[in-house]
């Protein structure tokens, strides 16, 4: 029993003297935690930073579902734009209407077919 006595005796002997030494690692350690650890600042601005790419994401996203749902209205209720629809996307022309396809010569940089659709009323019309 004096032998764990006298443990006991050494280990608050040790602790006594060396109570700064302790509380300043464990209070260095707790920094590190703090700023480096899983929810430390270091975690925090790349959250932060991740979420603000995110609100930008969305924000984007929001735009263009505003311009999707502004074309929709067109479509619904504008009749130049179905027929602007039909025109480029599809070739057709109105009644009496001729499409003439150019194709680009190889040295053309766009590569593009271009589609040229004369007015109606300068073109003649079929008898």
């Amino acid at each position: 029993m004096d032998s764990s006595v006298s443990y006991a005796a050494r280990l608050r002997e040790f602790a006594k003297a060396n109570v700064r030494t302790i509380f300043l690692i464990g209070f260095v350690l707790l920094a590190l935690q703090d700023i480096f650890g899983t929810h430390g600042v270091v975690a925090m601005r790349k959250s932060q930073k991740e979420a603000a790419q995110i609100r930008n994401e969305i924000k984007q996203l929001n735009d263009e579902n505003r311009q999707l749902d502004q074309r929709v209205k067109d479509l619904k209720s504008d009749p130049q734009a179905v027929e602007e629809i039909a025109r480029q996307d599809m070739g057709l022309a109105r009644p009496g209407e001729y499409i003439f396809k150019v194709t680009p010569k190889s040295s053309d940089a766009s590569g593009s077919a271009s589609t040229a659709a004369p007015d109606s009323s300068s073109t003649p019309k079929n008898h």
